[in-house]
Formats: structure tokens, C-alpha cells, sequence
């Protein structure tokens, strides 16, 4: 098996509301070094005006990590893009592909894609304001403005304003007949319009997002596609990510087993624990650790019902640790072992 080349985007994680928090890019870094992690979206104006640790924070264990914003006013995007970099962070994304309703009532995300002049100029500003490498996450197309040369017209004037990174969800968008779950499996997957893309684009790096599951897929892509990102199996089935770093990054290392990964977590759990944070709200990302293996029931029921509880410790992580067979925890992948959800 061969590895692809060390970019710094030949795997990520996507950007997903209420679940890729800090929390969760910890756990996540337990089972890979090098894959880069995202925020979940957060708008300029929860940043300028709201908790900036609370948004902002993040451990530096955590690297690579990039934030991606919400917005569409460029001297906003501009000073959030300012203290990305202020905060550390290793690049910062525009969101121009979430649909949902209070997205677009803001008139930001997927609607962008409408406005491609628009987002040149938030790209402009944000390209001025910080060092960091300024990305942008879009769709194929939303609504009606679904053509290829208007996809190609929107990835030109925007790579035109300074981008040079374009996160392609290879699904198109519908604003108004489909929630942000429908609109993340109705529409079809068109791969080939993303490669076409790559085509006539190759100076630019493009990363294919939408509907990969496995590594492996993930591996043929980048037969033509500079990185591939991954989402709700990176988090539905974490472990899929504990041959990343060999697999995709081509480095000589040994997967942990699940038993390494938990043990590996749990320094940062007691931490949080003794900051006041509930057990539940840091181990709700590692539900799916044992996802389709024996004692995943038990795992899963333990922390759920018992993680919640008030005074909830680490000693509630043993116990789900206990009904999970000895065969499972100290399994370790093969090489190029596919995982799935």
C-alpha cells in the first residue's frame, strides 16, 4: 500500500454544528497527529461580540486546527481572520455551504454562492488581515445556480481575491424545501463535477467533502483530488481515523488499539473534569469508539445514563470499559484495514 503525499489537507475532518468542539478535536487527536481538524462554524458576530474564549479556545495538542467563520461582512471576516491568527490557529475558513435557515437569514453560508463577488471581497479582507492560508468550504451549486460555468465562474472570482484552497462539497444545495440533514443526503453526489473542477483548476488545491466513509475511499480520491475531507463517519466511527497517520500521511507508526486511545484520552477528561465541565459533555464524542463491535451497547448506555449525573467521574469510564471483551480493546488494525460505519 502507498501513501499519499504529506499535504497538509490530504485528510480533514469536517467543520460540524454541535459536535466538532474542542471536546471532541482532543479526542480526535488521540487517534491522529496530522489530520486536520476544524471548529464547528462559528459567525463573526458570536466572535466580536460574544465569549471569545468560549468560541476561540482550543489546546495546542489540538494542531493542525483551523477555525472556519460564519459572516459576510468583510471588515468582520477581516478582524475575526486577525485573531484566528492571533489565537494560533493554523488557517481560517469561509463557510459558503451550510444552508440551514438561520444561516442564510444572516446572508451567509450556502446562499454565498450566489454572490461570488461577494465573497471575493470577504476573502480580499480576510487575505489582508492574517498570514494564515484563507480557505473557503462551498457546495456545486445551490438552487437553480447549478450549472458548471457557474461554479467555475464562483471558484475563479474568488481565487481571483487571494484563495487558493477550495473544500468542495459535491452535493448542490437547496435554500428553501430541505433541512440542513436532507440537504446533506438528498441531493446527489457528483463527484465527477468536483474532479472536473481539479481539471481545470490545477494550480489550485481542491478537497473533496461529501460522502466518503472509508479511508480507503478516501485513498482512491486522491487519485485525483489534492485532500479529501470526511464527516459524520469521522465522528460516528472515530477509530476509522486510527489508521490515518500511517495510511494517508504515510508515516511509520502503529495504530493504538481502542484500550490506547481511551487511556490516551482520559489525561485530558480528568482536566476538564476538575474545570467544572460535565463527564457527559466531554465523552459524547467517543460514543461511537466502538461502533459495530461487541460491547458498544454496554459503552455507549453506560456513559450515556451515568455520564450526565452530577459528580460523574472517571470511575464511570472504567465501568463502560468493563463490558467491552479484551479481544476488542486490544484489537489492533491491519494494514489498510478499511473502517466503516
Amino acid at each position: 500500500m502507498s501513501a499519499a503525499p504529506r499535504h497538509p489537507h490530504t485528510l480533514s475532518v469536517a467543520p460540524m454544528m454541535d459536535w466538532t468542539d474542542r471536546h471532541c478535536r482532543a479526542f480526535h487527536r488521540t487517534l491522529t497527529r496530522h489530520t486536520l481538524l476544524y471548529t464547528e462554524m462559528v459567525t463573526t458576530g458570536a466572535i466580536l461580540h460574544g465569549d471569545r474564549e468560549r468560541h476561540l479556545g482550543f489546546g495546542e495538542a489540538e494542531h493542525p486546527v483551523a477555525l472556519q467563520l460564519g459572516g459576510s461582512d468583510p471588515a468582520a471576516l477581516a478582524q475575526c481572520a486577525r485573531m484566528a491568527e492571533d489565537w494560533g490557529y493554523d488557517e481560517v475558513n469561509l463557510n459558503c455551504g451550510c444552508p440551514s435557515d438561520r444561516v442564510q437569514n444572516g446572508s451567509f453560508g450556502a446562499c454565498l454562492m450566489g454572490t461570488p463577488d461577494v465573497v471575493a471581497r470577504c476573502v480580499e479582507a480576510m487575505h489582508g488581515a492574517t498570514a494564515l492560508p484563507v480557505t473557503v468550504k462551498h457546495r456545486i451549486g445551490i438552487d437553480d445556480l447549478d450549472s458548471y460555468e457557474h461554479l467555475t465562474r464562483f471558484v475563479s472570482t474568488v481565487a481571483g481575491a487571494g484563495c487558493e484552497t477550495f473544500i468542495v462539497h459535491a452535493r448542490k444545495a437547496w435554500l428553501s424545501g430541505l433541512s440542513p440533514k436532507e440537504n446533506r443526503e438528498i441531493p446527489p453526489l457528483r463527484y465527477e463535477v468536483v474532479r472536473q473542477l481539479k481539471g481545470d483548476f490545477p494550480s489550485l488545491t481542491v478537497v473533496l467533502n461529501g460522502g466518503v466513509l472509508t479511508l480507503e475511499a478516501a485513498r482512491d480520491h486522491l487519485a485525483w483530488a489534492d485532500g479529501v475531507m470526511i464527516g459524520r463517519a469521522a465522528y460516528q466511527d472515530p477509530y476509522l481515523l486510527a489508521t490515518a497517520d500511517r495510511d494517508m500521511f504515510g508515516e511509520d507508526v502503529t495504530p493504538p488499539t481502542r484500550q490506547e486511545v481511551v487511556e490516551a484520552f482520559l489525561p485530558y477528561v480528568a482536566g476538564q473534569l476538575e474545570a467544572g465541565q460535565p463527564l457527559n459533555r466531554v465523552m459524547r464524542h467517543a460514543l461511537g469508539l466502538f461502533a459495530g463491535q461487541p460491547g458498544a451497547r454496554h459503552w455507549k448506555r453506560t456513559l450515556s445514563e451515568q455520564g450526565h449525573r452530577p459528580g460523574a467521574g472517571l470511575e464511570v469510564v472504567r465501568e463502560a470499559l468493563a463490558g467491552v471483551p479484551e479481544s476488542v480493546l486490544n484489537a489492533r488494525p491491519g494494514v489498510g484495514e478499511a473502517q466503516t460505519v
